[in-house]
């Protein structure tokens, strides 16, 4: 981690701990239920099991670590911007929707592993994950009533338009995975990682300018940034999966979930005839696992093809047209884009 940004990462951390708090008594005693209404004081004495199975497994998640770049992204636009660390109180709004979608995440793509452990419902069981991860999105609306913002309206508004456009693409990427031989084309493809990827970019550059009272012609060409960005990261993690492997998971298992990634849309744009031998692999891989020797036979043949070099530039170039978009309007983010390529 870049020591620049140990400072700002601490008062996020702090941020998700007054939220996520490990004492019990902490959480009956604060502001996670404080909205909920006197019943839920009658049964704190015999439930706190069912307590349990709502915080402990979203804060076994969020405690294996994350790069947190999503919400210091807020915090760096919002500095930047002329607003001091006035989006810092907003870090739960990023953050706990991104965990809880990588929860339900990994429950629709069958994923046995999250940052190097048993994926939450390996270890907690679907109903008590699903039930989890999406108090997990709502606990995250608390911080605005405390934020010390004003127009918190828009706030809510904009959290709410995040996660419609997040669900869509995570739709779009279902039904791709779901029906292997369905085969989006490059610019739907880029239009799902905008929406699955890039929303919580897009919240988190709006909530930083917002914090900083940024005009809003300004915040539309952030928004573009922040779009593009969370394309080109999606882009780099594609390649990352079917090459040296994303962090905490095993390689090849966008193989095993049926994934369209860049690299194999490409390489079925340059070679349409093996349509069928890719499907092949596909459904060996979802059958036996990541294990199944048709991954590595795969990764093979996408590797001899040239397109995971050619995904990758992509990534790259994309990143590079989000920092510049941001250094136009006086963001300089050049050790951020290092963290998050």
């Amino acid at each position: 981690m870049n020591q620049e940004y140990t400072e700002q990462l601490k008062k996020i951390e702090t941020q998700l701990d007054h939220w996520l708090p490990n004492n019990p008594e902490a959480v009956w005693a604060g502001e996670v239920f404080d909205d909920i209404g006197e019943d839920i004081l009658s049964i704190k004495e015999n439930e706190q099991q069912s307590l349990n199975s709502l915080l402990t497994p979203v804060k076994e998640l969020i405690y294996r670590g994350g790069k947190r770049w999503r919400p210091l992204l807020m915090t760096l636009v919002c500095e930047a911007l002329g607003g001091g660390d006035a989006s810092v109180p907003l870090s739960p709004l990023i953050e706990f929707p991104h965990n809880a979608s990588l929860i339900h995440d990994d429950i629709e793509d069958d994923s046995e592993e999250r940052r190097g452990k048993p994926a939450i419902h390996m270890l907690y069981g679907v109903d008590t994950a699903i039930n989890s991860a999406s108090f997990l999105y709502f606990l995250a609306t608390n911080c605005i009533e405390t934020c010390g913002l004003e127009n918190k309206d828009y706030i809510y508004k904009l959290w709410a338009n995040c996660l419609r456009r997040l669900h869509m693409g995570q739709a779009m990427d279902i039904n791709w995975h779901r029906n292997i031989s369905t085969v989006p084309n490059v610019e739907d493809y880029y239009l799902m990682c905008k929406l699955k990827t890039g929303s919580l970019a897009r919240l988190a550059v709006e909530l930083g300018a917002h914090a900083a009272g940024t005009p809003q012609e300004k915040v539309q060409l952030l928004r573009k940034a922040a779009d593009t960005m969370g394309v080109g990261f999606q882009v780099l993690d594609d390649v990352k999966n079917l090459t040296t492997g994303s962090p905490g998971k095993k390689r090849g298992d966008d193989v095993v979930e049926g994934k369209k990634g860049l690299p194999i849309l490409l390489y079925l744009q340059k070679y349409p005839e093996k349509r069928d031998i890719v499907f092949y692999y596909f459904h060996a891989a979802k059958e036996e696992g990541a294990r199944a020797p048709e991954v590595e036979i795969l990764i093979d043949l996408l590797t001899a093809s040239g397109v995971f070099s050619e995904a990758e530039e992509k990534g790259i170039t994309l990143l590079n047209e989000a920092k510049e978009i941001f250094g136009s309007q006086q963001i300089h983010l050049d050790n951020f884009f290092k963290l998050i390529s």
